[in-house]
């Protein structure tokens, strides 16, 4: 199948005039990849990097044929890589089994989440890319590389996060655990008693988060709980959009009414509750478009940097419509992963699509550098070669990975040639 049209990321800020393609099995695959000198993979372009910008080919493995395949211990499942992460668990659901951990929406494409790092809440769980056990991956002439922890591990070390330079994954072999309930719970509380409260929910629940709008005192916080087996929840929305969209509006027509609105919206409080099936309670649908700045930030450092930002906006009275969303997210051992130093307080800070976002994710990307943070991969940053080699002691061994696997460039683009040549 090929789409001719402009290829554009979900918030409208990144585009690609370039043939969108998408091979049925691994030999249309292969002829793709080596009559392209330049080809980026594509999932639902939740990415809000130009990770998936090229002068070549786009190619999207979502049409790609075959289905899971379970292990026979029932811990480990061999999933098509252009699966979105709401088709792979609906489908585990159906065999009993789940995703241990998932992040609050679910378009992504399996092998796109992992390749950024993408990552839910809950102090004793770590981002997708950890739950990879082995890749099936084709490389720049077209050939295929399996790689595990056992075969081929540096190939595999490097392949957890990749951000795609190292080839198109088409398998890849995820954890993979038996299904499970959760109860979700939604209220208003103060920020100054979510700020001293937050480490005891965290411990006490198998996840908690909460947002917190920069001009509000009180912050809206989420937690999820095991529950007992129970039928899908009504909504699909753990909170509605159709107020919060108004505002949003009002702040974009005039901008410095933002911080009366926020407090005008956040008065009467926001509550709400969902039980059902933990792939069906993780996601919540997200409609209203806008652009995404996350830095993980070492755990105890993390509510400082949040009042650090919130004290700056209000400063300067910046126009920040959308909340702060604040996780936890454990450590791992991934060469790119900004978890691998240690657990992290995951920042995220948004910005209304229609509204300045740069000049602001600018100053506050300062702001969470100077607690120690390093960004989400897929999130806005302006991360040099340099810093890239300051954060991240094993970049040189991923960049010589990513040279054997691909050593004419293939899956570069003009922003990761930049860090990754």
């Amino acid at each position: 199948m090929r789409n001719k049209g402009e290829w554009s990321n979900w918030s409208g800020s990144v585009r690609a005039a370039v043939p969108l393609l998408q091979p049925h099995n691994e030999a249309e695959l292969a002829d793709i990849i080596v009559r392209h000198a330049a080809i980026r993979a594509v999932g639902a372009g939740h990415s809000f990097m130009p990770l998936c910008e090229t002068k070549g080919a786009l190619v999207n493995l979502a049409a790609m044929d075959g289905g899971i395949q379970l292990a026979p211990n029932r811990q480990s499942a061999m999933i098509p890589a252009g699966w979105s992460i709401a088709r792979l668990t609906q489908a585990l659901w159906d065999d009993g089994l789940a995703l241990a951990n998932q992040g609050d929406v679910n378009p992504q494409a399996l092998a796109g989440a992992l390749a950024t790092g993408t990552h839910g809440t809950g102090l004793a769980f770590g981002s997708l890319s950890t739950m990879a056990q082995g890749f099936r991956l084709m490389a720049a002439d077209g050939q295929i590389h399996s790689c595990s922890a056992t075969e081929n591990p540096s190939l595999f070390e490097a392949q957890r996060l990749s951000l795609g330079l190292l080839g198109i994954a088409t398998h890849i072999e995820m954890a993979v655990v038996p299904a499970f309930h959760l109860a979700e719970t939604i209220e208003t509380r103060p920020f100054a008693e979510v700020v001293e409260a937050y480490a005891g929910w965290s411990a006490a629940h198998r996840h908690a988060e909460f947002w917190i709008f920069p001009y509000s005192d009180r912050a809206i916080v989420k937690r999820l709980s095991l529950c007992d087996p129970c039928e899908a929840p009504a909504s699909s929305q753990d909170i509605g959009e159709g107020l919060f969209r108004f505002i949003l509006n009002l702040c974009a027509a005039a901008p410095m009414m933002t911080p009366w609105l926020q407090r005008l919206m956040m008065a009467s409080g926001i509550s709400g509750a969902r039980r059902g099936p933990a792939w069906r309670v993780f996601p919540s649908d997200r409609t209203v478009h806008f652009e995404e700045m996350e830095y993980e930030v070492p755990l105890e450092n993390g509510m400082a940097a949040l009042s650090a930002l919130i004290s700056w906006i209000r400063k300067h009275r910046l126009p920040v419509s959308f909340p702060f969303e604040y996780r936890t997210v454990a450590a791992d051992d991934i060469w790119l992963s900004p978890m691998n130093r240690g657990p992290v307080a995951a920042i995220s800070m948004h910005q209304y699509a229609k509204m300045q976002w740069r000049p602001l994710f600018r100053e506050a990307e300062a702001i969470l550098r100077d607690h120690g943070g390093r960004p989400h991969w897929a999130k806005r940053h302006n991360l040099s070669r340099a810093d890239v080699d300051l954060y991240y002691p094993r970049a040189e061994d991923f960049r010589c990975v990513r040279r054997q696997m691909d050593p004419d460039g293939k899956f570069l683009n003009s922003h990761l040639q930049e860090i990754f040549a």
